[in-house]
């Protein structure tokens, strides 16, 4: 029964994010809240001594934070709003449910997992730099700009990961308990999904003037760069031997987090990109685990 839930809890949620939009606005606080809970419970199962950073991983590391900003101004030429999707659909880190997906298609879960930690510790140091230079906030100087996301990025991307790291080490009772809630992320994930979808839908339905040609390109530019960024980390993986944990690294997106970043600090409707991400990166991530059984020999024959 439980497994038939997680199943189905990824569309069901977004559907009851689009129906319930005129709702969301009640609880559109809690994004923040519930990437924080997500990443606390995700980062209280590493160990310091578990993460080993990697030539792989820098490669990847420099793919994305680079890259978002070469996809940026290539986008910008055809179109401001549809270049700030592409831009954070490129920035976003790796999801902390790649992992599990890693782990079910063979791929090493250890580098991923360094891979995790390392990636949202850079993108929550590089996302105010990053921000300021693609013209947000203008009204504000540099610095202003850069403080400013900062105390945003910083408390949710960095402060899960001290606090579970204070926790393991001086509250080890404490840990065992949060350790129990394995599944918390999962349905933390559903949760803010709702709540995101059902923003997005909002600004959708609250415009002046709908016109979804620009939504329509964020969504097409969406499933361009979630295929090229696959692809990308598989590629870079055939060097370094680890196809699977680096497709799944670059590929698999903490959209939940994107969305929110999206929402907050560019055009609302930008976030329309990493919302049709979810569904692009989901139909992939269903297409491998569909040829990986079926290329898997099943016992007695």
């Amino acid at each position: 029964m439980l497994q038939n839930i997680k199943k189905w809890i990824f569309p069901l949620a977004m559907v009851v994010g689009i129906v319930a939009y005129p709702l969301v606005s009640y609880v559109a606080f809690l994004p923040p809240y519930l990437i924080f809970a997500m990443l606390l419970l995700t980062f209280c199962k590493l160990s310091p001594r578990d993460i080993h950073i990697r030539v792989a991983h820098i490669w990847l590391l420099t793919i994305q934070l680079v890259g978002s900003l070469v996809v940026y101004g290539a986008v910008y030429l055809f179109h401001p709003v549809v270049a700030q999707g592409a831009f954070i659909c490129v920035l976003a880190p790796t999801a902390a449910s790649a992992a599990v997906v890693t782990g079910m298609l063979g791929g090493n879960v250890p580098f991923h997992t360094s891979y995790l930690l390392l990636c949202n510790v850079a993108v929550a140091i590089a996302s105010p730099l990053l921000f300021p230079l693609i013209g947000l906030h203008q009204e504000m100087s540099f610095w202003s700009s850069f403080l400013y996301i900062c105390r945003q990025t910083v408390p949710v991307l960095i402060c899960p990961l001290l606090l579970a790291w204070t926790v393991r080490y001086r509250l080890p009772k404490v840990q065992k308990i949060l350790l129990n809630y394995t599944n918390g992320p999962f349905y933390l994930w559903a949760v803010a999904l709702v709540i995101v979808t059902g923003s997005t839908m909002k600004f959708l339905v609250e415009q002046e003037n709908p016109d979804y040609t620009v939504e329509i390109g964020l969504a097409a530019v969406s499933l361009i760069l979630c295929i090229v960024q696959f692809l990308s980390g598989k590629w870079l993986g055939r060097r370094y031997g680890d196809t699977i944990s680096c497709g799944q690294g670059l590929g698999q997106k903490n959209t939940i987090l994107a969305i929110w970043m999206a929402q907050a600090y560019l055009n609302p409707i930008s976030s329309v990109a990493p919302a049709a991400y979810v569904l692009w990166q989901n139909i992939i991530n269903s297409w491998q685990l569909w040829r990986k059984r079926n290329k898997t020999p099943k016992k007695g024959i």
